[in-house]
């Protein structure tokens, strides 16, 4: 499992301006089976996402195409972990 940050490098007002083509990606990420949720970070100066499914490099050919990696506005952070203990109802999220 992925935990996935995702840091804005310029002004929120060019990140909107992306971000319908950013949600896109995002959603076909989803129809993947490969982010299981995300959303702004608080103050919305980035995102975080969860994701798991599949090997590190492919998880990073993936960001690589976010419109926003693409137009230099976002930077990405990943940090893998494998969770042993999880909430009721988590189950699957278990290494």
């Amino acid at each position: 499992m992925f935990v996935i940050t995702l840091s804005y490098l310029v002004d929120v007002e060019q990140i909107d301006e992306l971000m319908p083509a950013h949600l896109e990606w995002v959603g076909e990420q989803y129809a993947d089976g490969i982010f299981l949720a995300s959303g702004p970070r608080v103050p919305r100066d980035g995102g975080v996402i969860l994701a798991a499914g599949l090997p590190r490099p492919e998880l990073e050919a993936r960001l690589a195409l976010d419109p926003f990696v693409q137009k230099s506005v976002a930077a990405y952070d990943v940090v893998e972990f494998a969770p042993r203990v999880v909430a009721p109802g988590l189950d699957a999220l278990q290494a």
